[in-house]
């Protein structure tokens, strides 16, 4: 990458950021997140999981699923609650989900269910991690008897009024936008949170962890599918590892969220500093062109392996 290509590119990521700080222009970057409005997507989200889960030793079909960062849609909780969980939180910063776009979803996803449908393969969705080996229903987990349990018209019916109105007493369904607060979620009521490629937008990662590990039953556990990648804020696909704190700032302006910029090792030091029991670590990797010497001063720390590891699946138990 020639020195004029990339300060051409930073340039561009900072008159965009610099943007944001127009009210009127700042509208096209609270458009949507993508991805979630697609149920196959849901579907194959939620089972990948949990299949890795199970496979971990973690517990097969939990009763209480907590999801950091939903986005377009609450699909993926949703697909939980077919599954036969009983409650589901849903944690944003900006609200973009939908009544008539989560009911498009849910009517969708009950019929995935009801066929028992394959989980969607990477012929489908190239890019989607955790990545599987056995894309089959996972029988064994979500028997015809938890499905005639899960799928029955009366409990569709509960949902779908939680849906429209996830605000009414005793609902399964919470929606709770915006979330910057440890009390967002009851201690020890959960016993599983996910998030799929939203950590790496969590711009305060130490409270989200030890809210994390408060929100969880003992046993309980986490499954977040982490993305390192620049999200196009540089030219290299770990090119945002080289802008000083200032020139970020200017990338970032008024957006509600963008990067956080924390590699891998980061994860990893949080997760043993609140107390959780790694379990898995699935990394994807890529080829690095930057070095240690050209990331900033900020990162100059970070882990050899950090400038490779372009991905990860990290389950940890409490």
């Amino acid at each position: 990458m020639s020195f004029f290509s990339r300060h051409v590119y930073t340039g561009k990521q900072v008159l965009l950021g610099l943007s944001s700080y127009v009210p009127v222009l700042r509208r096209r970057f609270q458009r949507g997140t993508g991805g979630s409005t697609s149920a196959r997507y849901c579907y194959s989200v939620w089972l990948r999981h949990l299949v890795v889960a199970a496979r971990n030793g973690l517990i097969r079909l939990p009763r209480r699923v907590a999801e950091l960062g939903p986005g377009d849609s609450i699909g993926i909780g949703l697909s939980a609650l077919l599954s036969g969980a009983e409650n589901y939180f849903a944690l944003d910063v900006v609200e973009y989900a939908n009544p008539e776009r989560n009911l498009r979803v849910f009517n969708e996803l009950v019929g995935l269910f009801r066929a028992q449908a394959a989980i969607p393969d990477e012929a489908e969705f190239p890019l989607l991690k955790p990545a599987l080996t056995d894309h089959s229903f996972p029988h064994d987990m979500i028997s015809p008897a938890v499905l005639e349990r899960s799928l029955n018209e009366d409990r569709l019916e509960k949902f779908r009024a939680a849906i429209v109105d996830p605000k009414q007493a005793g609902s399964p369904i919470q929606y709770i936008v915006p979330w910057n607060d440890i009390q967002a979620i009851p201690p020890e009521s959960v016993d599983m949170i996910l998030s799929q490629a939203a950590f790496e937008h969590v711009d305060d990662l130490e409270l989200a962890y030890r809210a994390m590990y408060r929100w969880l039953s003992p046993g309980g556990f986490i499954s977040n599918q982490i993305d390192f990648k620049c999200h196009w804020q540089a030219e290299e696909w770990n090119g945002h590892w080289t802008y000083p704190d200032r020139i970020w700032k200017w990338i970032q302006g008024k957006q509600p969220y963008l990067l956080n910029r924390e590699p891998h090792s980061t994860h990893l030091r949080l997760l043993k500093q609140n107390g959780f029991i790694l379990v898995d670590d699935k990394r994807v990797r890529m080829e690095s062109r930057i070095t240690r010497k050209h990331v900033a001063l900020r990162f100059r720390d970070m882990s050899p392996d950090d400038l490779t590891i372009s991905g990860a699946l990290l389950q940890a138990r409490k």
